[in-house]
């Protein structure tokens, strides 16, 4: 069955799961081929107003959708899994959205067999630019990563890696969107800083880290080519770039992006 025939359910329709569901839809999914589930009975009525998909619970999804996306928060999948596990046919694809939960805890939890692939997304899904990485457990064939693929181009890129690697792909490209936002917030203060009114100083950074961005998509070029393209001799960038580097800006991303794939690894040892 192709993917836009199946049944969805997105289980936990917070950021990220409200992220898939709209970008679902804006890919030409059917609202009637696409279930939701959440605890609140308000937020249940705006999903339903604003998108017109039925807002179900967790195990009339589980009887009725093809594919189970998995969107609760990491601390919250053990409870779902013991609710619904006994009703999750051993077939059924479970397409996990838990940062840091290995394909693992759920195989631990739901019946023997059960494919589970692995996804980490991030919020320009929002704009259809995301950046997806997938991964296969144990269970998961060839078509179970087709299918997530499916469900996830539309909302941007993705990219197969070995769930291995998932908690790298957090730190880098799951959490990535927060790391460009405040640079591009410093550099607006910086706009600031120097006399500019914030809305220019907004639109000049905002912009530039556009251009930039498709450069380094489109051009195929190092990123340090491209960095030194911009940089002359004795000029104004050098003397920038020089005070990133006493200030140890390297370092600090170096550092940052370790602290998030340790805590990525600490939330599934808390969660096993």
């Amino acid at each position: 069955m192709a993917a836009g025939m199946r049944t969805v359910a997105v289980i936990g329709a917070g950021k990220i799961g409200e992220l898939v569901l709209s970008g679902l839809l804006r890919a030409g999914w059917s609202a009637d081929r696409l279930l939701v589930t959440t605890r609140r009975a308000e937020r249940a009525e705006e999903l339903s107003a604003r998108y017109g998909v039925r807002v179900v619970d967790n195990l009339t999804a589980v009887a009725e959708a093809d594919v189970l996306a998995v969107a609760v928060k990491p601390q919250d999948a053990g409870v779902l899994l013991d609710e619904i596990a006994p009703k999750v046919p051993a077939d059924k694809l479970v397409i996990s959205l838990c940062a840091g939960l290995p394909t693992s805890f759920f195989g631990r939890r739901l019946p023997a067999g059960t494919p589970v692939v692995r996804v980490m997304t991030n919020t320009p899904a929002l704009v259809d630019e995301a950046m997806t990485a997938i991964s296969a457990g144990p269970h998961a064939t060839g078509e179970h990563l087709a299918l997530a693929e499916g469900m996830f181009t539309p909302l941007g890129r993705t990219i197969r890696v070995p769930e291995s690697q998932q908690d790298a792909v957090t730190a880098l490209s799951g959490s990535g969107p927060a790391y460009f936002y405040l640079l591009v917030e410093a550099m607006i203060d910086a706009g600031i800083l120097l006399g500019l009114p914030r809305q220019v100083a907004h639109d000049l950074i905002v912009q530039s880290a556009i251009g930039s961005a498709i450069m380094l998509r489109d051009s195929g070029e190092h990123p340090v080519k491209l960095r030194e393209a911009v940089t002359s001799p004795a000029g104004t960038t050098i003397s920038a770039i020089r005070e990133l580097e006493n200030h140890g800006v390297r370092a600090a991303l170096l550092a940052a992006l370790e602290a998030a794939r340790d805590r990525a690894r600490e939330i599934a040892a808390q969660s096993t």
